[in-house]
């Protein structure tokens, strides 16, 4: 049996065996797929649009395509690329392209509708010829510059062609570590000034296969599960932070000591913990493609909210962020699973109708999925969880719509367990120090749109896990979420 069809299996099992399945279904969101550029193996690697309407779509072997508003037509903007793994539009004939080797402006400036112009803006990361040094990005700062993150290499740590860059020395990293950071900031999030200088912002990561702002300009990226990382995680980057993989501190000089000798104690210690916890195949397996819902309402009740989608997966997760104690922090919900969306989710991009453009692709790390979809709200609200907010004693749920009182009130209606993951070198973790908690009360508010769960305890350090059972809204719809999953960072005053 090979990789693939592994993967397949796995995926298949977990899908018809998750108690988390959203059942939005099409009467409320519609999933269709997109035709890809003719002629050419359909593994879209980026999208994006520009503010004309253009779609731009890079393809893994290298080229990259437009399809301009109003048009099915795709005509190839760009070739000759080296993993093209995104795409950001500057202005109508130019786009950045963050492909493996570097950062790159490619521009039309005869007006024929085909690049001309291809300039290295910034080339400063190592390659160690491995397949899993992705890219992610360009993302602009909003003073100019742009956030980049860049993929470990995988196991072993082998260096082959093509390389670049100075290695690390084994008494420096040994071979302690699954994956490794042989060359220059594998494993970073830096940021790219427009003369191309390379600043190093926060390390730790292991497969940051996706970076997004939030309104206010805070930075967010998500990660993978494996060694050291227990299930994959939504990352708020900060400046200086370290977020728990030890490999990628070969390259930070404030840290005097080879990674490989540092305690597990005081990596913990010194490490930022994730904002959000996605509880491993009972939601996501390898989570990508984070985007906040900018659409001013024309993506259904979701706006500001962020979409994260999956790679393992046929999935589209959602996330609801609040800051506690100065602490970024929230909980994860199941959107979309399974139908005919596609597994091997890479990127993501909003149309400019608020439609959800989702590029997949099959060849690297293990996906099955290839092409372009879109996913499009029909107008009809489904009833589903639209935040969960920290209580003292709980939590604050609020609903899409009134929820019917009676089956929100049953004794089966909620279930409500506490665990953790691991931090440990070790690929991936169980649920450990799984707890259930009992519910106290359940006061729902005079408007019928939300409700106070009150429990026995609130622990910091944990995810509280909500299941529901037989919750309906007044008009009759079944709930779409069947779990949601809160990780508690701090508690509330």
């Amino acid at each position: 049996m090979n990789r693939t069809t592994l993967y397949a299996l796995v995926a298949a099992f977990v899908v018809v065996n998750s108690t988390a399945r959203a059942q939005l279904g099409t009467e409320f969101y519609r999933v269709e797929n997109v035709e890809t550029p003719p002629n050419h193996t359909p593994e879209v690697s980026a999208i994006a649009f520009d503010d004309e309407g253009t779609l731009y779509a890079a393809l893994r072997l290298g080229t990259i395509w437009k399809r301009e508003a109003g048009s099915e037509t795709w005509t190839r903007f760009a070739s000759g690329l080296h993993w093209p793994l995104g795409i950001l539009p500057r202005k109508s004939g130019e786009i950045l392209v963050a492909q493996l080797p570097e950062l790159t402006r490619i521009s039309d400036t005869d007006g024929d509708g085909s690049a001309d112009s291809y300039e290295t803006v910034c080339d400063a990361w190592g390659l160690g010829g491995n397949y899993h040094e992705f890219i992610a990005g360009p993302v602009p700062d909003g003073r100019g510059s742009w956030f980049i993150s860049l993929g470990l290499s995988s196991a072993g740590g082998i260096v082959r062609p093509p390389f670049r860059g100075p290695t690390t020395t084994p008494a420096r990293q040994g071979k302690i570590y699954g994956h490794h950071s042989p060359v220059p900031w594998r494993g970073w999030v830096v940021r790219v000034s427009p003369d191309g200088t390379l600043e190093p912002i926060a390390s730790g990561f292991r497969q940051p296969n996706g970076l997004v702002l939030d309104a206010e300009g805070e930075l967010f990226s998500v990660d993978n599960q494996g060694d050291w990382v227990g299930t994959s995680p939504l990352h708020h980057v900060t400046k200086g932070a370290f977020h728990g993989h030890p490999a990628s501190l070969v390259w930070d000089r404030s840290v005097p000591d080879a990674p490989k000798e540092i305690p597990l104690a005081k990596l913990d210690a010194m490490r930022k913990k994730p904002a959000v916890l996605f509880p491993h195949n009972d939601l996501s397996g390898s989570i990508t493609a984070p985007i906040f819902d900018t659409t001013r309402g024309r993506f259904g009740p979701f706006t500001g909210q962020l979409f994260v989608a999956d790679w393992s997966h046929a999935r589209v997760h959602r996330v609801v962020l609040e800051e506690v104690d100065g602490v970024q922090q929230g909980a994860c919900f199941p959107f979309l699973d399974g139908g005919v969306l596609r597994r091997g989710h890479q990127k993501s991009a909003w149309s400019p109708k608020g439609e959800l453009y989702l590029s997949q692709v099959s060849k690297l790390w293990g996906g099955t999925g290839e092409g372009l979809q879109r996913v499009q709200w029909t107008g009809k609200t489904p009833m589903d969880v639209l935040s969960m907010r920290l209580l003292r004693d709980g939590f604050r749920l609020e609903f899409t719509l009134l929820v019917d009182e009676e089956t929100l009130r049953a004794s089966e209606a909620l279930s409500v367990q506490r665990y953790r993951y691991k931090y440990h070198k070790t690929y991936g973790s169980p649920k450990v120090d799984v707890r259930a908690v009992k519910v106290l009360a359940v006061e729902i508010s005079e408007n019928g749109k939300s409700a106070a769960i009150r429990l026995e305890k609130v622990e910091g350090g944990f995810i509280y896990d909500v299941r529901f059972r037989g919750v309906r809204s007044k008009n009759g719809l079944d709930l779409g979420s069947r779990l949601a999953a809160y990780t508690v960072n701090r508690l509330v005053d």
